[in-house]
């Protein structure tokens, strides 16, 4: 049986509605918006942003507020995993594609590979199925020391 995993919808890594409800409103375009963020992300001030665009220093900041920054302190990966398990699967995606579908490749191998595992032990140790002897009764114990 393989394993399938569902992939993520079309909305999503948007930002939600609720969220955009609950911010405070800019008084920029997202154009302002956008130049301000480029500005900030050279490492500029945002005094010197707003003075450079000509924009007043409370919406410049709003919308620097709402920036995405990269946390420097990371201890977990994209995966919420250790940073360790997160450079593995990075290891294992084959070109470009999306984690989701690695993940689910790497799942389906560990439910085949324990799979094989299962069926060749069961194999080793037990004789014939039970079924084998008589449909609807456990094969006999083997007999052992006592």
């Amino acid at each position: 049986m393989a394993f399938k995993g569902k992939p993520p919808g079309s909305g999503s890594g948007e930002m939600s509605r609720t969220t955009q409800a609950l911010r405070p409103s800019i008084a920029l375009s997202e154009a302002e918006a956008r130049k301000a963020r480029a500005l900030r992300r050279q490492g500029e001030a945002p005094p010197v942003i707003a003075e450079r665009l000509g924009l007043p220093l409370e919406e410049v900041e709003k919308a620097l507020l709402q920036m995405r920054n990269p946390r420097p302190e990371t201890t977990r990966g994209t995966l919420n995993v250790t940073l360790a398990a997160h450079r593995f699967v990075l290891s294992e995606r084959q070109g470009d594609e999306p984690l989701w579908q690695t993940m689910d490749r790497l799942v389906d191998e560990l439910i085949r590979r324990r799979a094989e595992v299962a069926r060749r032990g069961t194999a080793r140790r037990s004789g014939p199925a039970a079924d084998d002897w008589l449909p609807g009764l456990d094969a006999p114990e083997p007999d052992r020391p006592g």
